[in-house]
């Protein structure tokens, strides 16, 4: 059984599916790599360090006509002509939004499994790239909001006198919102966290910060641990309490999110007018709509004296420790997908294959990717 390894650089990817340290493990199972030249540039991976793993270098058409190929960005039209019917495509592949990709891998004839589909159960934590990559992001985050804000994180004590700290708030305590609440308390921060799930409260308060409590008695927890979307009545009292407490921090990093929908708005263009002067926003929701009202997806603007930064894929900025992070979580579900002999094993009747199996046999097979691409409902 071959595995393919293509390189994605020329649509802007920095991070490489799987590394060295992956292919030595998977070289166990009888299973032959072949990565395309320079996958690993971009992530400071030699083609020499895939070699001396096992694998073997070859072309884009040598790596994407493996039976198993994969990817960390959903494959463009031309990748996707170049796979096998039949081949088997791991990778994030935007199943609730990008509709184009997903009905092109049904045409295609390839069973393809997204990595931000895999159930949220602890028997798949080892293949939770969401978390993985978002552990990268929420860390980059707080060191371009201290990059970028004209004062010190911790407090110091000089000659000359004290400074005080830094004050950050965070709003969303998921994977990276955890992440940008410990960064943040490591540079000397004093850091708020805040989230619509009362349940994580333990968790900010556990990392040394405070927990920013609205008193909007409503509990946003859905299913799988993700946030719901509050109903709109919910929503204004939110937007309306955090206009009024937003303007007493210095950074404000923004991590909300729900599956499959737009960003929550959760500081208005009001409340940014509120903040300090050289106050600073960076929205890692920028991509699906921004927490951010004035937002600009990729960009850096300012409104007045406030920064807002809107960056798009910050895990990306760290291809190297993002790889392997990304690549231990792609081994932990072939795995599961590949016997200890190295032969395909699909077991339907597994969840997490089953939750995680976008498209088969020439159809989509998740409900909610068939909703996004206009196909019809089983049953």
């Amino acid at each position: 059984m071959r595995i393919g390894v293509p390189s994605q650089a020329a649509a802007g990817e920095t991070r490489v599916a799987l590394t060295p340290d992956v292919v030595a493990r998977l070289k166990t199972r009888e299973l032959e790599v072949l990565v395309e030249s320079g996958a690993g540039e971009r992530s400071h991976i030699a083609d020499a360090a895939f070699e001396e793993a096992g694998a073997r270098i070859g072309t884009s058409g040598d790596a994407l006509g493996a039976e198993i190929v994969t990817v960390v960005r959903a494959p463009s039209a031309e990748e996707i002509s170049g796979l096998s019917r039949g081949a088997v495509l791991i990778g994030f592949l935007d199943p609730l939004t990008d509709a184009d990709t997903v009905r092109a891998l049904a045409g295609a004839g390839v069973t393809a499994f997204a990595m931000e589909a895999i159930p949220r159960i602890s028997r798949a934590q080892s293949m939770d790239a969401l978390s993985s990559q978002a552990t990268v992001a929420g860390y980059r985050a707080v060191l371009l909001a201290a990059e970028s804000q004209d004062r010190f994180f911790p407090m110091l004590t000089t000659a000359a006198g004290t400074i005080k700290p830094a004050t950050v708030l965070v709003l969303g305590a998921g994977v990276a919102g955890l992440q940008a609440i410990a960064t943040a308390r490591r540079l000397g921060a004093v850091v708020t966290g805040y989230d619509v799930r009362e349940a994580v409260r333990e968790q900010v308060e556990s990392l040394g910060a405070r927990f920013l409590d609205l008193r909007l008695e409503a509990d946003a927890e859905g299913a799988g641990g993700y946030a719901k979307e509050l109903a709109e009545e919910q929503q204004r009292r939110q937007q309306e309490a955090m206009a009024k407490a937003i303007g007493r921090f210095d950074v404000v990093v923004t991590t909300a999110a729900v599956p499959g929908r737009r960003a929550p708005l959760l500081v208005t263009a009001a409340a940014v007018e509120g903040m300090k002067p050289g106050s600073v926003i960076v929205d890692l929701a920028a991509a699906t709509g921004g927490n951010c009202e004035l937002t600009e997806a990729g960009r850096t603007i300012q409104h007045g004296d406030v920064t807002i930064i809107g960056p798009l894929d910050l895990a990306a900025e760290m291809p190297e420790h993002a790889s392997a992070l990304y690549a231990r979580n792609v081994q932990a579900l072939l795995e599961l997908l590949v016997s200890k002999e190295g032969e395909l094993e699909l077991n339907w009747e597994d969840e997490i294959l089953a939750g995680a199996c976008i498209t088969r046999d020439g159809e989509i097979v998740h409900e909610g990717a068939k909703q996004a691409a206009g196909a019809p409902a089983t049953g």
